[in-house]
């Protein structure tokens, strides 16, 4: 007889230290198979074979999360899921400096426009209750919401949270909080902008990594942004723009518009740890 296997589903989103927690503490948690995010793709045929009655799945999303999520739920609905958040201003800066770090030439107004709404980047994928609003939609579990700031300020707290309701444990003297990768500095950022439309053009270019040309193609993206980024950090501050990577008022616009997202985002969290 099929039994109906119980799932926790790490969803995103990025850029809120999902790759620490893929590495660090996530493979760590005890009474459960954890499926990494390398195997991702093949979660519903793993789970499928019923070797484990419990699985742990962690794939980050951001703008493509509800297509994924919709994906996911067409295999399996019955899921209890795991989102982060992080307050807007400082997600969407973070997500620009990836964006640059990976060959964007674009300033921050061209990656996200408050106002206009006219960037790369929309105000629909900076609305997070809609993530919620889709999680419930697919899934028959409401989600575990947590935020960055928490694991930032008490990270063991924060474990316990995930522990605690995805009924795991973990030993504490195996988790490390040292940090998966180092950041890239602003002068670094500011050089890679500078040089990154003639290193990719116009627009940079998406290869799909599935294929093996295009994870030659993504690899060979990535060495030019290492010839770039790596001597960028010796060179002296006097010869790099003293202007900021992105304007301290545009990011305090963000906020503000985003204001009212964020409570409600915040007082969901509270009513279903209530629950």
């Amino acid at each position: 007889m099929t039994t109906i296997p119980e799932i926790y589903f790490h969803v995103g989103l990025g850029k809120v230290a999902s790759t620490y927690l893929q590495h660090r503490f996530f493979p760590k948690l005890q009474q459960i198979h954890y499926i990494p995010t390398r195997k991702y793709r093949q979660a519903p045929k793993i789970i499928s074979k019923e070797k484990y009655g419990r699985y742990f799945v962690s794939r980050e999303f951001d703008q493509q999360l509800e297509r994924e999520v919709a994906w996911f739920a067409s295999f399996y609905p019955d899921v209890h899921p795991i989102i982060i958040f992080r307050r807007h201003d400082g997600w969407i800066a973070s997500q620009y400096r990836r964006y640059v770090k990976n060959g964007g030439h674009l300033p921050f107004s061209g990656f996200f426009d408050v106002e206009g709404d006219n960037g790369l980047w929309k105000r629909a994928d900076l609305t997070f209750y809609t993530h919620l609003e889709h999680l419930e939609h697919y899934f028959t579990h409401k989600p575990l919401v947590l935020f960055y700031d928490e694991l930032r300020a008490d990270p063991w707290r924060f474990f316990d949270k995930i522990a605690d309701y995805s009924k795991t444990r973990y030993d504490e003297r195996s988790v490390s909080l040292s940090k998966v990768h180092t950041s890239y500095n602003e002068k670094q950022l500011k050089v890679m902008r500078k040089y990154a439309r003639t290193l990719f053009g116009e627009e940079r270019a998406h290869p799909n990594t599935r294929t093996f040309s295009g994870w030659l193609q993504r690899r060979g993206q990535m060495l030019k942004s290492y010839a770039v980024l790596y001597p960028a950090k010796l060179l002296p501050a006097s010869l790099v723009s003293s202007e900021p990577l992105i304007d301290p008022e545009e990011l305090e616009r963000v906020r503000e518009a985003f204001t009212p997202d964020w409570e409600r985002v915040k007082a969901y969290a509270a009513a279903v740890e209530t629950y």
